[in-house]
């Protein structure tokens, strides 16, 4: 099995000594959410390949069969400048700390500039031990629960995937669907205010005479300050209408 190791256009995620197939799946399936396919595995517990990382890798599983399988850590990174390594229990080791988001980040950058980045995760039982982090050039510093600091392999390479994505993609901070309308227009808004402020004159709503103005400008303040689509304007045109019918009825 060998890993495309001349193609480092991302980081390459390293499991060092995993316990369990369907933690390696796991992994898997999540790598490839952010488009990440570079799997290195160390010294797996229950041998390579695994039937139990194929069955949850899901239509992940290309990454397991391209994953490149090394017998100890160093093997694993040999051509890599530089090293990450993810952990969530303070180290007595002097290293440059990083949070995942900044990690990544700088992963990107490095990478741009033609360097190999690999980032390293630990077994389940204990996470990696500070001979593997010994390794590394700096550490992936997961802000968690310090009463709950233990994350699942597969959480725990998700993370550091999805901040991947965010530091290298284009990802929208906030969109809203449109559903088959567009936003209103000034003048469809103008209409509206002025429909409702006409209709609502008619039943008397401007009272007293010495605070019609204010409230005819508080009127038009909200309908300026709300975000309408047109289908919006449409409806509340049509529910105006329709409480006019019903009263109209009713006299």
């Amino acid at each position: 099995m060998s890993e495309t190791r001349n193609n480092p256009a991302t980081p390459a995620f390293v499991l060092v000594r995993p316990q369990m197939g369907e933690n390696i799946g796991a992994s898997a399936r999540a790598m490839w959410n952010f488009g990440l396919d570079r799997m290195r595995v160390v010294a797996p517990r229950d041998g390579w390949p695994n039937q139990a990382a194929v069955a949850l890798a899901s239509g992940a599983g290309r990454l397991l069969d391209n994953a490149s399988l090394s017998p100890d850590l160093p093997a694993s990174i040999e051509d890599c400048s530089f090293v990450f390594a993810t952990t969530a229990r303070p180290r007595d080791l002097t290293k440059p700390v990083f949070s995942p988001e900044e990690a990544m980040r700088a992963a990107a950058e490095r990478i741009s500039a033609g360097e190999r980045v690999a980032v390293l995760f630990g077994p389940e039982r204990a996470g990696l031990e500070n001979e593997d982090i010994a390794r590394a050039n700096a550490i992936i510093s997961v802000p968690v629960n310090p009463d709950f600091p233990s994350l699942n392999l597969a959480q725990c390479v998700l993370l550091v995937g999805y901040e991947w994505m965010r530091a290298t993609g284009d990802v929208t901070p906030q969109a809203v669907e449109m559903s088959g309308t567009e936003w209103a227009e000034n003048i469809e808004v103008e209409h509206l205010a002025t429909h409702y402020e006409d209709r609502l004159e008619e039943m008397g709503f401007f009272f007293p005479a010495h605070k019609s103005q204010s409230m005819r400008m508080n009127l038009r303040n909200f309908w300026s300050r709300m975000p309408m689509t047109r289908a919006d304007v449409q409806m509340l045109h049509g529910m105006m209408r329709q409480m006019v019918r019903w009263k109209t009825r009713g006299d």
